[in-house]
Formats: structure tokens, sequence, C-alpha cells
């Protein structure tokens, strides 16, 4: 991921996955703050709504989120950026996105709207420059295979 600027002015921020952003004056009401989650969330709702995006990936990053979620319980938000991973600086953000498609969908003009999209949506409501967004294709989803809410890829090996 892109090199970016760590927070260094709200002590403990970064450990719990906070931005610092600079966006107002001194003295004009204080400093605003943006969850990691949060631009992954906007991230990963601008991803599926491009045409051809069957659903977010996770791979092996899903295996250990719902680990740690089982084990924690905090998984409920996680469901809405799931297949996102981001890194946020105090005035930037990189962004990974794993992706299942559509069969018959152009892969490179679909990662180019989806980069799109997402660098609009992330950098309207943040206020964030995007400075990078990375998109793996995992799988390509076939018109005979089961539906978005029951795509779980099983392990071929236990």
């Amino acid at each position: 991921m892109a090199d970016m600027r760590t927070v260094a002015k709200v002590p403990g921020a970064r450990e719990q996955g906070w931005s610092s952003r600079g966006d107002t004056p001194q003295g004009e009401g204080g400093r605003t703050q943006i969850a990691d989650g949060v631009v992954a969330k906007i991230a990963a709702v601008a991803a599926r709504e491009i045409g051809g995006v069957y659903a977010m990936g996770g791979g092996a990053n899903r295996t250990v989120g719902a680990v740690r979620d089982a084990v924690t319980g905090n998984g409920e938000g996680r469901a809405a950026s799931k297949g996102v991973l981001v890194e946020v600086g105090e005035r930037q953000a990189a962004v990974d996105i794993h992706l299942v498609i559509e069969y018959g969908a152009a892969i490179q003009d679909l990662a180019a709207a989806v980069r799109r999209n997402v660098t609009a949506a992330v950098e309207r409501m943040t206020g964030l420059e995007v400075t990078e967004i990375n998109i793996r294709v995992e799988d390509v989803h076939l018109p005979d295979e089961g539906r978005e809410d029951e795509y779980d890829p099983a392990p071929r090996v236990r």
C-alpha cells in the first residue's frame, strides 16, 4: 500500500483504527476523526454499485476475520465492508478490494469503473485523497451457481 502519514497528534488513534483529519483551522472547533472501518464501508458500498460485481471476496482474510469476530463478538459492522481493506492516513487513503465478478464482465473495464466509483465516494464523503485502489478478482460467478447470499466458497481440502 502507499506510504501515508500516520496519526501523530491523536495519541492511540492509529492503534484504534482511527485517522485524524486536519481539515479545520486551529481554534475552529477541533479535529475530525474517521475510523478505517468507515472508509472500508464506503468503499464496499461504492464497489457493489457497479454492474458486473457479484459479491465482495475476502479469501483468507474472511476466515481470519470470522475467527476474530467469533472470539471478540465484533462481527456485526464488518459484513458491510467484507472484501475491503483500507489504510488511512491524515489526508490520504489506500484501498484493497477483493471481488467476485459476474461471468462475461470485462475485468479491466469493471476494475476501472470500481476505481472511479470508490474514489469519488470516498473523496466526497471523507475529504481524504484516495492514492491507490488495488483490485483482486478472486472468483467468477457462473450463471448456474447459487445466489450471492449463498456465496461462500468451501475449502476443497479439510
